[in-house]
């Protein structure tokens, strides 16, 4: 962008010690959008002033997470289409410059080798075996525990990168493929843990014209793609002493799915100690919630 004069005249009172006088610039800088940024690095680029530094450092924190906010507001206005476009959102928390066009088309070579393998003929059971064999096999994704409480582990492209993710971002990738593939496996919101869950459409034989009554046929874990029955899951409800309620055997949408991703983040952040993450990812849960 053009440096003007009050660009200019705004970067030299960055130093400011008046409290008063510095919010009223950083307010004022701020007001030109992320569009600033280049300017506030290159001035970061010409001091040596290390409070100047940091003043300039925070100006541009405060700039991207205006950005991703917008961002995330964009995609609840376009309906949350796209569980992986909301992820990759959230990946721009941790990672501003993130290459949002070279991860999906990391993501399409995915979706085609597990498309490859796929054909009409196949059981529910053996479609899972596919995708499995692809990202936990070929792929070699590894998934860790939430209790492990990593914070990284929750961004898809250091996922895709590093190889190594939680239920969440190997979770969100492991639907993204089902959402493109048309294959009914989608995310239910058991407590304490995040599971996928096959569901299969059934249509009433008497009543040919009525809706098809979606009946869930197995879990599973997208930590390691292993496969739960139903007494499986009963017997957990138990082991935690909750009892049955319908929504744990709902499909959650993807608004629901990221809201679930953020507050984990939120929580691995607190147990890491870094508030002001943990305070900002609250921010985006708000805005996600009042969508």
């Amino acid at each position: 962008m053009v440096v003007n004069k009050e660009i200019l005249a705004l970067l030299h009172l960055i130093d400011d010690p008046d409290t008063e006088v510095y919010d009223s610039v950083a307010d004022r800088l701020l007001h030109y959008g992320p569009e600033i940024i280049p300017t506030l690095e290159k001035f970061w680029e010409t001091t040596e002033d290390e409070a100047v530094q940091n003043r300039i450092e925070n100006l541009i924190h405060r700039a991207l997470f205006t950005e991703l906010q917008d961002e995330l507001m964009g995609w609840a206005k376009e309906g949350y289409t796209g569980l992986l476009k909301g992820a990759i959102i959230i990946a721009k928390f941790r990672y501003p410059e993130l290459d949002a066009e070279a991860l999906l088309k990391q993501f399409d070579q995915i979706k085609r080798n597990v498309w490859l393998e796929l054909n009409n003929y196949l059981t529910p059971l053996e479609q899972v075996n596919v995708i499995n064999g692809i990202l936990y096999n070929y792929y070699k994704l590894h998934g860790k525990e939430i209790t492990e409480r990593d914070t990284n582990l929750f961004f898809v492209n250091l996922t895709l990168e590093s190889k190594q993710g939680n239920a969440y971002s190997i979770g969100v990738i492991y639907l993204s493929l089902c959402e493109l593939l048309d294959i009914p496996i989608f995310a239910i919101d058991l407590p304490r843990q995040f599971v996928l869950a096959y569901f299969d459409s059934l249509h009433p034989f008497q009543s040919p014209d009525a809706d098809p009554v979606q009946t869930l046929q197995f879990y599973i874990d997208p930590v390691n793609g292993m496969v739960y029955t139903q007494n499986d899951v009963d017997v957990y409800l138990k082991k935690i002493n909750v009892a049955h309620e319908t929504r744990f055997f709902e499909p959650m949408d993807n608004k629901e799915i990221i809201i679930r991703m953020l507050d984990e983040l939120a929580l691995s952040y607190e147990y890491t100690q870094e508030q002001d993450k943990a305070a900002e990812i609250q921010q985006l849960i708000g805005l996600l919630q009042a969508a």
